[in-house]
């Protein structure tokens, strides 16, 4: 995958503190952004949409 891309929440400086992902039509790959030749993890796009829809729901209770 070659369409990575980090965070809006990346931090200051030069955002290396945060993951990057990358979209196919499939699958949605997340990487560390300050270890990017490391592994990576990849999840069907529907179950990584899940899981970022749940973490918005639990943010949005803590406000």
């Amino acid at each position: 995958m070659d369409n990575w891309r980090k965070s809006s929440y990346s931090g200051e400086g030069d955002g290396n503190e945060c993951v990057e992902i990358a979209n196919t039509p499939t699958h949605t790959a997340v990487r560390d952004s300050k270890a990017p030749a490391r592994a990576t993890l990849t999840f069907p796009t529907t179950a990584f949409t899940s899981f970022i829809g749940a973490l918005k729901e639990e943010e949005a209770q803590h406000l």
